[in-house]
């Protein structure tokens, strides 16, 4: 199974933001930074996923567990349901998207537990 770690950042909010993902299963060990330009930290999470999901299918993968310190994205995918409006569409292509995989999982995790995909996310901002 690959798991894959996720993480969207933004300096302010909104603001400069950037996304981070960090792949690692089966032999792999993939780190990836993204800037997003300017947006909100929330938007920046759900494209962090959207990023690992395209990743994942690129790579062929078939069977993926992502990892997000954002509870407003693990509820949202879990529920398949967002209140606020700007992230439905953000919601919307993640279900398209997660739908590809023989099994997709996601999970919330503590802060401490996404250090890379955070390092990944604060890279992504200074790339602009």
């Amino acid at each position: 199974m690959i798991e894959v770690y996720i993480d969207g950042a933004s300096a302010g909010d909104p603001g400069q933001s950037g996304a981070g993902v960090f792949i690692k299963g089966n032999g792999v060990v993939e780190q990836y930074s993204f800037s997003l330009g300017i947006m909100s930290n929330h938007e920046a999470e759900f494209h962090a996923l959207i990023k690992g999901l395209e990743i994942c299918i690129e790579k062929g993968f078939k069977i993926v567990s992502f990892r997000t310190d954002s509870q407003l994205v693990d509820r949202a995918m879990e529920k398949e349901y967002v209140k606020h409006k700007n992230f439905i569409p953000l919601l919307d292509r993640s279900l398209q998207l997660s739908k590809v995989f023989d099994l997709f999982f996601i999970k919330w995790v503590p802060s401490n537990q996404n250090n890379v995909a955070d390092k990944l996310a604060r890279q992504g901002i200074r790339q602009k």
